[in-house]
Order: structure tokens, then C-alpha cells, then sequence
């Protein structure tokens, strides 16, 4: 079959970049879906064993520091978009370590946007550049308004920084240089496959082996917490028809306190492990609050549902079901990713190749 675009996914071993390049390599047959990702703790490619063998999917170790790599995979396979979704994105890593969220997170961005450019100089029709975010760009909210697209940026920590400063790059490519540039800023994800040092994973590992549930100072904390199916679906619609220029908002509508979250998360844990109600919420643990931690962040998804048709899951106990379900479900998953086994699966699988 003649290949109608071939389009680069960055991250896609990642949480949600497996779950995009998943929905693209069997929603898409007609496309060629070329993964690039570096690998890092982040990175596990057995998220993806149910297409590695799809004849539409490829996929390419890739460190996007490296410029010459990332100017060579362009040459390459000649891409006709890009979905770039690698980069740093834990904010507790950003603290400790804020050199690598400058390197991946802006160095990296830069140097797919330079290989974007230098393909498509003669002929832009029909390409994309879409450059997915973050809502810890804009910042901390008070108790009441939601950021819209429009919302002024004042990141808080080196996370949010360096991907204010990316999203910042983006759009200015687009303007100076004219390269059709998309830009998604989103909420808090969780579902199936994510690494396990994020919240909802971390909680659901920890009620499982009867350990400390940590929460940062009192629990206050308010996110809006996005199925990554959802997401996925408006990526995916944000690919297809988002104007280039454009910037949308994907959240899932739907505010809660960590410690609120927690305790919905512990009667969850209960009912599905057999234990009586209330055994889990004893494991809760409060912890010293982590430097600049945002108080509360909500996202206005109203122009993505109104331009593009796309709604999120509307019932959030449902979609935390569907993910205590997975985790439970696949726990020699969860204990390769948290013993470092899962690395190994690259070399047994690549090897020679």
C-alpha cells in the first residue's frame, strides 16, 4: 500500500505518547508512523508490543539533543508531521535536576523545528507541526476562572519554564518562518501505562503493597485530571483539522484536591481488592510540600469542543476505575518499570537489527 503520510511521533514510548502512536498505527494504515524516542526512564517500548509488528510502524532510538540525529531522521524518511511529545516532564525532576528539562525540552524542540524547516522550505502544503503542552505554563490559579488559550504565561517552576520557553519557539517559527505550527496546552493526565513515580499510579502501587500514601503539605493542591484517552482522541482531532497558528486547550473539566482524589482512589482500591472501607485511607501519609507547588490549575476546553467536536470522559470515578483495572490487571508491567527490567527489552528486541 502507498504510504499517504509519514509522520514522526516524539515520545512515543512514553505514557502518552504510546497511547498516540497506538491510536495512530491502527486508526491510520495509510500512514507510516515512525516512533522517536530516546529511551529515558520514561521511555518503555513494551508499552507499545501490541503493534511493533504492524507493517505501518517503525520505530527509531533517538536522542532529540542531538541535531545531526534529528537532521539525519528528517532526510530519512522525508516527514510529512510531527506530533512532538518528548520531553522532561516531572516537575520534582526539574528541581533536582533542571539541566536536562533545558537540554530535551527546549534544545530538543529547537532542533526538530530546524529539521522541519529545512525539509519543507520548498513546499509546506499539507504539513504539520504539532507541539503538545502543558497548562503549568500559565502558571497558579485562585480559587475561581479557568486558563483559556489567551491566558499570559508565568511558569513556576524549571519544568513549566522550559516548556513555556518551547511553546514560545513554536510559534515563532510559525510566524517568521511560516512553518504550520499547532500548539496543545493540557491538564494533568492519568490512565493505563504511565510511569509510576506520578500521582495516581504511585497511590494505586502503594494501597496495593499496604505502603505510605505521600501527599504533599495538606492535600489542597487542585488539579484537572485528563483520561489520556481523551486526550489522545483530541490530539488526534487537533492533528487532523487544527488550524495551523492555533493554539487549544484540552482538560477534562474536571477539578479535585489531591487529598480528595486520594481518598476516592482509596475507597476504589478497597471495594476492588476486597478490603473493608476505609483500610487504605490509614496508608495516607502527609509529606513536606515540595518547593513553588502551584495551587490550583483548571483548563477552559471550550474552543476545542466548539471548533472540533471533541467532549472529555464526564464521569472521572469511571475513568479512575478503568485505571486501577489496567494497573491491577497488569502488574508484571508495573513491577518491570519500577525494578528497571522493563530497559532491557530494547537490547532483546533490537539487538542486531
Amino acid at each position: 500500500m502507498k504510504t499517504e503520510k509519514t509522520i514522526l511521533i516524539t515520545g512515543g514510548a512514553g505514557f502518552i505518547g504510546s497511547h498516540v502512536v497506538r491510536r495512530f498505527v491502527n486508526k491510520y494504515p495509510q500512514y507510516t508512523i515512525v516512533n522517536g524516542d530516546k529511551l529515558t526512564y520514561a521511555g518503555n517500548l513494551e508499552n507499545l508490543t501490541d503493534i511493533e509488528s504492524a507493517p505501518n510502524y517503525v520505530f527509531e532510538k533517538i536522542d532529540i539533543v542531538d541535531k545531526n540525529a534529528v537532521t539525519g531522521l528528517f532526510i530519512k524518511y522525508n516527514f510529512d508531521g510531527v506530533i512532538h511529545l518528548a520531553a522532561e516532564s516531572h516537575v520534582d525532576r526539574s528541581i533536582s535536576a533542571p539541566d536536562d528539562f533545558v537540554f530535551t525540552n527546549i534544545i530538543g524542540t529547537v532542533n526538530l523545528l530546524n529539521a522541519s524547516l529545512h525539509i519543507w522550505k520548498e513546499n509546506k502544503e499539507g504539513k504539520k507541526f504539532y507541539h503538545i503542552s502543558t497548562d503549568e505554563v500559565f502558571g497558579s490559579l485562585g480559587k475561581e476562572g479557568k486558563f483559556t488559550e489567551t491566558t499570559a504565561y508565568d511558569p513556576r517552576s524549571p519544568y513549566s519554564a522550559s516548556k513555556a520557553s518551547s511553546d514560545h519557539l513554536v510559534r515563532a517559527y510559525g510566524h517568521t518562518f511560516g512553518i504550520p505550527v499547532v500548539v496543545s496546552n493540557c491538564s494533568n493526565n492519568y490512565g493505563p501505562n504511565q510511569f509510576p513515580e506520578k500521582l495516581i499510579p504511585l497511590a494505586i502501587n502503594n494501597i496495593k503493597n499496604n505502603k505510605p500514601i505521600p501527599v504533599y503539605g495538606k492535600g489542597e493542591n487542585i488539579r484537572d485530571w485528563l483520561y489520556v484517552g481523551d486526550h489522545v482522541e483530541a490530539i488526534d482531532l487537533i492533528f487532523h483539522m487544527g488550524k495551523p497558528g492555533e493554539t487549544y486547550n484540552i482538560g477534562g473539566n474536571n477539578e479535585w484536591k489531591n487529598i480528595d482524589l486520594i481518598k476516592l482512589l482509596c475507597r476504589i482500591m478497597d471495594k476492588k481488592l476486597g478490603r473493608p472501607e476505609g483500610t487504605s485511607e490509614k496508608l495516607i501519609t502527609y509529606v513536606k510540600d515540595r518547593p513553588g507547588h502551584d495551587l490550583r490549575y483548571a483548563i477552559d476546553s471550550s474552543k476545542l469542543q466548539k471548533e472540533l467536536g471533541w467532549k472529555p470522559i464526564p464521569d472521572f470515578a469511571a475513568g479512575l476505575e478503568l485505571t486501577v483495572d489496567w494497573y491491577l490487571s497488569n502488574t508484571l508491567w508495573l513491577e518491570r518499570v519500577i525494578s528497571g527490567e522493563y530497559e532491557k527489552y530494547y537490547e532483546n528486541m533490537y539487538a542486531g537489527r
